[in-house]
């Protein structure tokens, strides 16, 4: 092939390509503005700036609780009486202890009497290796107390029986009246030294959960029957 021949053949070719580009651009340009698929780890600043969808928040886990156990004045006894309540859990042990205090002064929650003024808020709690618990009552504690020593017996071992009850570790508890060492609450219970819990003070009655009937009387055991009189002829 001469080299004019190859010259006119590769324009020949070259215009074919021309031609068969020009066809066809439609078609290329259609597929170059599709968008590109995300894969699925890219992220922010990724092919095409896609942000991943948010993920859901987990769930609050739900608060933790323990049982404790209160003690009320009973009505028309006297005594103590036990109202067990779940309060809030938490690792430390003072604050487990005001926590208690302050649901003792804010009543019973089953028709029981208050051993403490509502109005007593718990300054500090303290509490030492050997189990002894400090336990600072605001002044409230004393100035709404009604006296009487058997009413400020209650309400000092109310505070006493029902912090050693729940927590095992405490042995003794200590009252303190407004950040200062207190001698007494109204008056006759030595309160100068850590006291160990006196179960002696509970009512002798048993309480009748609220909503439930009360206990059905024993039937009453019936007579024996007594024999008919015998008659007696009269003398002839």
């Amino acid at each position: 092939m001469s080299p004019r021949a190859a010259d006119l053949l590769t324009a020949v070719g070259l215009a074919g390509l021309l031609a068969a580009v020009s066809l066809t651009a439609p078609r290329w340009s259609r597929f170059f503005r599709q968008p590109l698929p995300v894969s699925a780890d890219e992220g922010v600043g990724g092919a095409g700036g896609v942000e991943p969808a948010p993920q859901a928040s987990p769930s609050a886990e739900a608060q933790r609780t323990i049982n404790v156990k209160l003690f009320f004045d009973t009505p028309g006894a006297r005594g103590l009486s036990l109202e067990e309540r779940a309060i809030p859990f938490s690792n430390d042990l003072a604050t487990q202890i005001r926590t208690l205090v302050e649901q003792l002064a804010s009543g019973s929650q089953i028709g029981l009497l208050p051993t403490l003024s509502p109005k007593t808020g718990v300054l500090e709690v303290f509490v030492t290796a050997r189990g002894v618990a400090y336990v600072d009552l605001s002044k409230e504690a004393t100035e709404g107390h009604g006296g009487g020593s058997d009413a400020e017996l209650r309400s000092v071992y109310s505070v006493v029986n029902s912090i050693t009850a729940s927590f095992p570790s405490i042995a003794r508890v200590q009252i303190l009246i407004d950040n200062q060492l207190a001698t007494t609450l109204a008056g006759h219970v030595d309160l100068s030294r850590p006291l160990p819990p006196d179960m002696t003070l509970l009512a002798a009655v048993a309480l009748v959960p609220a909503g439930s009937a009360p206990p059905e009387a024993p039937a009453a055991t019936p007579a024996p029957a007594q024999p008919p009189p015998v008659a007696v002829a009269p003398p002839s």
